[in-house]
């Protein structure tokens, strides 16, 4: 796999200049040294055997080598020691191979970062300071001298090569954090895309779920509270009372349905609170059904958040619409108790009862939603014959004064 992260242009550079630096300093040192008219007899055939040494030994510990052998430590290791031996035996023989111990300084990064760095910036120092030093005339001030030079020069190119590679690898790093906080960005802005679509596609599923709840409770129930009293009308010779009733329904039917579209909240609670819609609502049902419906409100009232007071309207109107479609009720009951954190509200009746009070109807998981969309629970008790008593309890959260 490719290296997400490969070498910099400089270290490049100076891998291949560790690489071919003892091979120039061996030839520029060669090159002079036979320029030189000061050769001593036999001195340059011992020049050339010590320099095909020192080139047998470039070669063979570290060119030939495969890339994954060379960078060993015990690799690095045997070709430094032998590249200094080298280079001492020729500045020895002859002072102008000081040129080819400064190989050594370069071959010393390759042991970075380590305390070997310093080591061998050391020993290249004794070496090219060593060879040149007429040690039968040396005093003790100079080799004092010259082991200053040594331990300032080994500080100064040590500690420059590890420094060095420390502020590479640190960019490296760096190049790498930039490069995954990008990867994140695109992931995130990806994530953020499929968020927005699910928040759309969720918004268009809640708009229609809203909007069958509403045409449910406003007109579908308000057609039922018509078609009743029409039946009722045919049925009776002084029909008037029965018609006006359903001109009625069919004018509330008209205004909730506007107002449903609009998202709007019944228009019973816009000019009041939850205790006196509940009453009128009620007061309306019973004059159009003909059930005694009776209605008491218990505990402090307080003006509640418009969604909750929505929510148990709405669960009022279904849980009576359900009672008049199915029930066969002749009393029924409504109670609204505000009891601190919560509020209540009981509906029952004295009907044939609920066979599955647990179905999937429209009219119960309307309800069901309702309820659970402000936090709240909905329990439905039913026994065929005993009647059916609908609960529902959600959090008083209060709302302001109208």
């Amino acid at each position: 796999m490719n290296d997400p992260f490969p070498l910099s242009i400089w270290e490049r550079r100076f891998e291949n200049a560790i690489e071919i630096v003892p091979y120039l300093t061996l030839a520029a040192s060669l090159l002079i040294s036979l320029a030189s008219p000061d050769q001593p007899a036999g001195g340059i055939p011992r020049t050339l055997a010590l320099t095909a040494l020192a080139l047998i030994w470039i070669v063979g510990t570290r060119t030939l080598l495969p890339a994954a052998v060379r960078r060993r430590r015990v690799a690095v290791t045997v070709h430094f020691v032998g590249v200094l031996a080298t280079a001492a035996l020729l500045a020895f023989h002859d002072p102008i191979f000081v040129i080819y111990c400064i190989s050594g300084f370069f071959l010393a990064a390759n042991f970075a970062p380590s305390k070997w760095t310093f080591a061998a910036v050391a020993a290249t120092s004794f070496v090219l300071y060593g060879s040149t030093l007429d040690w039968g005339k040396a005093t003790i001030q100079l080799i004092a001298f010259y082991l200053a030079i040594i331990a300032v020069q080994t500080v100064a190119i040590g500690g420059g090569s590890i420094a060095g590679i420390k502020i590479e690898d640190r960019q490296r790093k760096y190049r790498k954090a930039a490069s995954d906080l990008q990867t994140a960005m695109e992931e995130n802005a990806d994530l953020h895309a499929q968020l927005l679509t699910q928040a759309h596609q969720a918004g268009i599923l809640d708009e229609r779920q809203r909007m069958a709840r509403e045409i449910h409770d406003t007109l579908a129930q308000g057609l039922t509270g018509i078609i009743t009293q029409l039946r009722a009308a045919q049925r009776v010779e002084d029909s008037g009372a029965h018609v006006e009733l359903a001109l009625n329904l069919a004018q509330d039917s008209l205004t909730e349905a506007r107002r449903s579209v609009s998202a709007l909240q019944p228009h019973q609670l816009e000019d009041a609170h939850l205790p006196e819609a509940m009453t009128t609502l009620a007061h309306g049902w019973s004059q159009s059904t003909g059930v005694d419906l009776h209605v008491e409100v218990t505990g402090d009232r307080v003006p509640l958040s418009p969604a909750i007071e929505v929510t148990l309207f709405r669960v009022a109107q279904e849980a009576l619409t359900n009672i008049t479609k199915h029930a066969d009720a002749t009393r029924a009951g409504l109670t609204l108790s505000y009891t601190g954190p919560v509020v209540l509200l009981d509906i029952r009746d004295n009907g044939t009862g609920i066979h599955h009070p647990n179905g999937e109807g429209f009219g119960l998981s309307s309800m069901r939603q309702r309820v659970r969309g402000v936090g709240g629970s909905l329990e439905i008790e039913s026994t065929p014959g005993e009647g059916t008593a609908v609960s529902a309890t959600v959090p008083a959260l209060q709302g302001d004064q109208r």
